[in-house]
């Protein structure tokens, strides 16, 4: 486990962390990110900031934060490893106003390190390969004010006006999530055929529109939980429930609120820290052996973030929000 301390003893400076960053988001050497060209040249002067370089064919001068989540930043490379250390090593979460007490920020300052980091976490979860194997999916409402007004009391389940996300997750395996209109199978069938593999064996619950979509799958089992069947040996939702229950959780005990605008960003840090684990067997007293997941080290958290960070730009929106400036990354 590393801790707070044993980071700081390895990343003492900020050079140490420059280096660092440079040796994630450069990987195979330094390019220029305007035009992709690998010549360049540090530059060198009393009056110019340490890590700046510029491109030996079209001048354009950058940093290791140049085209990413943190460009323009004017903090020290070291805050935001700090930032990005103690979210990615949070199991719900960390509330913007925590983050700046811990890092020595405003809290304005933290919420948008905090929106910059989820950014590099969706980038990272839009995984290359879909989810396969047995795939449990459920949907979940999230978000709106509380049902209980006696003047106007709020509907539950598909009556509610919260937000409908719909969560796919493998059984010891990766999980994918994204707001949805509806639950009606126009609406959902496309997000099944982006996430899962249609060799895959489904898991639902009773939901009307899955047998629908699952004809175009491998397999298909469900339980009814309408009649209090929750499980039937290894049939059930067990696996994607839990996720479900863990983002709610860091909802209510850490962020409160959650807009439609930036849910997506919320559900990617989630997801990122649920797919950075890994299944280890547990013995129990009993004898018997249970799959248990453990994150990884939190070291290879950070690098796989790191990894993404480039051509993702953020900008402050007017009414106050952030927004992702489109850009795609240099091709080589």
């Amino acid at each position: 486990m590393l801790s707070v301390d044993k980071l700081l003893q390895r990343y003492p400076t900020e050079d140490s962390v420059r280096t660092f960053f440079e040796s994630i988001i450069w990987p195979h050497g330094r390019h220029c990110v305007h035009c992709g060209f690998k010549t360049t040249y540090p530059i060198k002067g009393d009056k110019t900031r340490k890590g700046l370089y510029e491109c030996n064919r079209c001048k354009g001068q950058f940093t290791v934060t140049t085209k990413t989540p943190m460009h323009s930043t004017k903090l020290s490379l070291l805050k935001w490893l700090m930032a990005i250390y103690y979210i990615v090593n949070s199991s719900k979460g960390i509330a913007s106003v925590v983050l700046a007490r811990w890092i020595g920020v405003s809290q304005k300052t933290a919420w948008k390190m905090g929106h910059a980091i989820r950014v590099m976490m969706a980038s990272e979860s839009e995984i290359d390969n879909m989810l396969s194997g047995i795939v449990e999916v459920d949907e979940t409402y999230v978000g709106g004010k509380s049902r209980i007004i006696k003047e106007h009391p709020k509907k539950r389940g598909k009556g509610t006006d919260k937000q409908l996300v719909f969560v796919a997750t493998e059984r010891h395996g990766k999980v994918r999530s994204a707001p949805v209109k509806s639950d009606k199978i126009s609406e959902l069938k496309p997000v099944f055929h982006t996430f899962i593999d249609k060799k895959a064996h489904l898991m639902t619950d009773g939901n009307r529109a899955y047998p629908g979509i699952a004809k175009d799958y491998a397999g298909h089992d469900s339980v009814i939980h309408s009649a209090l069947e929750f499980s039937r040996g290894q049939i059930h939702t067990n696996t994607v429930e839990s996720f479900n229950s863990l983002f709610k959780r860091a909802r209510m005990g850490v962020f409160h609120y959650m807009s439609k605008q930036h849910l997506t960003y919320y559900l990617s840090e989630a997801g990122f820290r649920w797919n950075h684990r890994k299944p280890r067997e547990k013995h129990m007293k009993n004898g018997k052996k249970k799959i248990v997941m453990v994150p990884i080290p939190v070291l290879d958290m950070i690098k796989s973030l790191l990894q993404k960070a480039l051509g993702i730009q953020l900008r402050r929106s007017k009414n106050g929000g952030i927004r992702l400036l489109a850009e795609s990354p240099p091709i080589f």
